[in-house]
C-alpha cells in the first residue's frame, strides 16, 4: 500500500497535503473545459517533467501507468467515430494529464498527511454519526489503491507475455481480481489489528 508513496524531499514533498490536494481540485477544473489539443499536450509535457525531476524512480512511475493505454485507445476511436480527431486527441490527452497529476499528489504525500488533511473538511459528517477520520482513510486508501492495482496488473501481464504468446484472456482477469481481493482483506486485517473499525469501548459505568 505504501509502495503508491515515493520518499524524497522535493518542493512537491514539502507542500503541505491540504495545499496538494485544493491545487489539484482547481487544476481539474481548469483541466475539464480545455479543448484545444496544443494546450493539453503542453500541460502533459510538463506534468512529465515534474514526474522526471525525480529520476528514474519517477520515470517508472508514469511506465506503470501504460496499463491504462488499451482503455485510451478505446475513448480515442469512440471520440474519431463521434465527434472529431481533434476531440479524440483532446480527450486523450485531458485523461492523462488528470490522472498523472492526482498519481504525483499520491507519490508526494504520506497516507497520514493525506487523512489528517481530508479529514478537515470532512469533519461535518460527524453531525450524521460518521466518522471523519474513517471516512477520510478510505478516500485516502482509494487513492493509493490505484498505482499499487496497476502495478499489480502490470506485472501479472509481463508475467503472461513471458510464459505464452498468445494475449492476455479472461484467466489473467480472474488472476487480478483475485489478487486485489486478497490485498484488500490483508489491508483490512492490518486496519484491524490498529483499531480501526473496532467499536467504541462503552463508558465505564
Amino acid at each position: 500500500m505504501i509502495a503508491g508513496y515515493l520518499s524524497g524531499t522535493s518542493l512537491l514533498h514539502r507542500i503541505p497535503a491540504g495545499m496538494k490536494l485544493i491545487a489539484l481540485a482547481v487544476l481539474s477544473v481548469l483541466i475539464v473545459p480545455m479543448t484545444d489539443p496544443a494546450l493539453l499536450a503542453m500541460t502533459l509535457a510538463a506534468v512529465v517533467t515534474v514526474y522526471a525531476s525525480f529520476g528514474r524512480r519517477g520515470l517508472k512511475r508514469i511506465a506503470a501507468w501504460r496499463s491504462l493505454v488499451p482503455l485510451l485507445v478505446v475513448i480515442f476511436l469512440l471520440q474519431v467515430w463521434a465527434e472529431s480527431l481533434e476531440a479524440a486527441v483532446a480527450s486523450v490527452l485531458r485523461i492523462a494529464v488528470m490522472v498523472l497529476i492526482a498519481d504525483l499528489v499520491t507519490l508526494s504525500t504520506r497516507l497520514q498527511d493525506m487523512m489528517d488533511a481530508l479529514a478537515v473538511p470532512l469533519a461535518p459528517l460527524a453531525r450524521f454519526g460518521l466518522d471523519p477520520q474513517k471516512v477520510s482513510l478510505a478516500v485516502a486508501l482509494v487513492l493509493r489503491f490505484v498505482p499499487v492495482l496497476l502495478e499489480s496488473w502490470r506485472g501479472r501481464e509481463e508475467a503472461w507475455r513471458a510464459r505464452s504468446p498468445k494475449r492476455p484472456g479472461l484467466v489473467l482477469v480472474g488472476a487480478f481480481f483475485s489478487g486485489a481481493l486478497a490485498t484488500s482483506d490483508q489491508v483490512a486485517e492490518a486496519l484491524e489489528a490498529r483499531g480501526f473499525g473496532a467499536p467504541p469501548e462503552p463508558p465505564e459505568g
